[in-house]
């Protein structure tokens, strides 16, 4: 009797080491099926935004004017494009991973012809803003100098905006196979050769905004040619297999998915392109719009960091509702939250220590810098916030909660930040210090509000939904290619 006393108090020691074990091994599984994408998506974030980044730079140096007008055409046109291409791009994110999950692997290869054939259309419906960005610029209220240098600029940014179609959906299309190694390689290749162009056509020859739009536009494409190759010729057997009319197939419901996504993205993006339009209006507008490009910018670096996360919170989250495994999901999203979290609390710090120095990367011009210098404050409070809020809409994407999000951002950003930062800028006359107070606030309100809905969510109920999703849109393969091709891998 004593004796099995003493081998059940044993065991009952070993339990607690066995239980911490298990989350010990959970926690570093998941993190390793975390950082496979989360890695190789940061670092091509960061190669793809640094193509800006140099860009800007380069122009930076030639003059103010032209600094001014390349951030106007980037930060309002191009990011209005690029939201809304990225957004309805992102709808395939829903799809892929669940597909993927639900081992459905040749859907994988429909779903980025699908996201081709839309994508062509909006980029031809986005044109006219190029086209005739100067006179819209005015029209916005900005300056006519700043406008005239924009046309262009503009024009330049055509075929940037055709690599965005090719550039979206192949990422979206490997992530959740984890073969994005394949566009990290391409886009370092990229930066690199962009920076050695730049200085050559830029510095050197003195090509002016011609040289640096020329290395631009190839740093944009070099990698959209290497991922195409990469997928028609053998590097994801499982998932593609040709180009098939199926793809046109049930089309309607696949594109209204996409403009849901869209309208998202498109919203949370676009909101930074109205903080440059407000503050085109604001008095001293040349010297506001280069501290405010040049903070949205750092801005924009650590959110490669954000979005790489939100591409690892839409890949885990879709590919473990697609696989039936609603605790796992939740798991994801509190080991990617927390991640994110503590990535962007010692950016927080860094960029309060550093204020003062920050600007002269980008400009020589003091007024400039003393502007980046008191608006750094700002700064930091927004990389803090931008840690959580798109790994949150990295859920909602992988979840398939667009819509819900869509209206969320409409309510947070546009009936909330925006006015009180109009009230703020002008009405008080904070000028963009009060704009921008605005945008933080609307974008606390969304943060919120999207961590109530992702910790009252019935993720059960979303593993139905996600199930459902995956059967509603499936289409057999074609018979004249290998069944296996759509088994299991």
């Amino acid at each position: 009797m004593e004796e099995g006393d003493i081998n059940e108090n044993l065991l009952r020691t070993r339990v607690p080491e066995t239980d911490h074990d298990n989350v010990k091994d959970k926690i570093w599984s998941e993190n390793k099926k975390m950082w496979v994408v989360a890695g190789p998506a940061i670092f091509t974030r960061f190669s793809t935004f640094g193509i800006n980044v140099i860009s800007q730079a380069f122009v930076g140096h030639i003059g103010a004017t032209q600094l001014a007008a390349y951030a106007l055409v980037f930060t309002l046109l191009t990011r209005f494009a690029n939201g809304l291409l990225l957004g309805v791009a992102s709808g395939m994110e829903t799809l892929c991973g669940q597909a993927y999950g639900a081992k459905q692997y040749h859907m994988l290869g429909i779903y980025l012809q699908r996201s081709w054939i839309v994508l062509i259309v909006t980029s031809i419906l986005l044109l006219p803003i190029y086209v005739f960005a100067s006179p819209i610029l005015i029209a916005l209220g900005q300056d006519q100098v700043i406008a005239g240098e924009a046309k262009t600029i503009a024009l330049w940014f055509i075929p940037v905006i055709y690599s965005f179609v090719i550039s979206f959906s192949c990422q979206i299309y490997l992530q959740p196979q984890s073969k994005n190694m394949i566009i990290t390689y391409l886009a370092a290749f990229s930066l690199s050769i962009h920076i050695f162009l730049s200085w050559l056509l830029t510095v050197k020859y003195k090509f002016g905004i011609n040289g640096a739009m020329v290395s631009t536009i190839l740093a944009y494409w070099i990698p959209n040619i290497g991922q195409v190759i990469f997928v028609v010729s053998g590097g994801c057997r499982e998932m593609w297999n040709g180009f098939t009319m199926l793809a046109f197939k049930d089309l309607w419901p696949v594109v209204k998915l996409l403009v849901t996504s869209g309208a998202m993205l498109c919203l949370e993006l676009w909101y930074n392109a109205i903080l440059i339009l407000l503050t085109g209006n604001l008095k001293n507008a040349e010297v506001e719009i280069d501290a405010l490009s040049i903070c949205l910018n750092i801005i924009g670096w650590e959110m490669m960091i954000s979005l790489g996360f939100l591409a690892a919170a839409s890949v885990r989250v879709s590919n473990e509702l697609g696989k039936g495994d609603s605790k796992a999901a939740k798991f994801s999203i509190l080991n990617i939250v927390i991640t994110s979290l503590a990535i962007g609390f010692v950016l927080f710090i860094f960029f309060l220590l550093f204020r003062d120095r920050l600007a002269y990367i980008f400009t020589k011009d003091q007024d400039v810098a003393r502007e980046v210098a008191y608006l750094s404050p700002l700064l930091a409070f927004s990389i803090l916030l931008n840690s959580v809020q798109p790994v949150l809409s990295g859920v909602a994407i992988g979840a398939g909660w667009q819509s819900v999000v869509a209206y969320v951002t409409l309510g947070s950003y546009y009936l909330i930040g925006i006015p009180i930062g109009l009230v703020l800028g002008y009405v008080v006359k904070l000028q963009v210090e009060g704009v921008w107070i605005g945008m933080l606030i609307g974008t606390f309100v969304q943060t919120f509000m999207l961590v109530i809905i992702t910790y009252k969510t019935d993720w059960d109920k979303q593993v139905s939904i996600a199930q459902r999703r995956v059967n509603k849109w499936f289409v057999e393969a074609e018979p004249s290619k290998d069944s296996n091709k759509s088994g299991a891998i």
